[in-house]
């Protein structure tokens, strides 16, 4: 009889310690430490292959439109910080601003080097060559280059 009694006293008693509950908060909060900066690099980095698809895309469909001759007129590409713009024109200053398909963007992503880019029609050549570098804050970066020909590449 005695040792029901005792298995019925241990049943009873329910419920953490005070210990147990702080140390799964410390558990809780180590974790956390440690995941927060791998989510926000992970964040950063499909972010950046974003802006790097948005490029190319843009890129492509100012060739395209280029070479169907679309409106019978060179279509381009302006990458400034916070946007991408692909226009209808022989420049972005001389462009027709009703076509415009801007792609807004963070500012936390910067751009160097092309800044404009205009595809002639029929061709769909290229003015100019090179490439655009895109920057986040924590310094990894992607690059889209154009060739002579239009071709595009990441």
């Amino acid at each position: 009889m005695k040792i029901e009694n005792y298995k019925l006293k241990i049943c009873s008693n329910k419920g953490f310690t005070l210990m147990e509950v702080l140390l799964a908060m410390v558990v809780v909060t180590i974790l956390a430490g440690f995941s927060i900066p791998v989510y926000r690099y992970f964040q950063t980095q499909n972010y950046l292959n974003i802006v790097r698809d948005e490029i190319v895309h843009s890129f492509r469909r100012a060739q395209i439109l280029s070479q169907a001759m679309e409106d019978d007129i060179s279509w381009g590409v302006d990458v400034r910080v916070g946007q991408i713009t692909l226009f209808k024109g022989t420049s972005y200053a001389s462009r027709d601003g009703n076509f415009d398909e801007v792609y807004d963007f963070s500012n936390n992503i910067s751009f160097s080097g092309l800044g404009e880019i205009v595809f002639e029609k029929f061709t769909g050549e290229p003015n100019v060559t090179g490439s655009v570098t895109a920057t986040s804050v924590l310094g990894d970066s992607v690059v889209v280059t154009v060739n002579g020909k239009g071709m595009v590449e990441y």
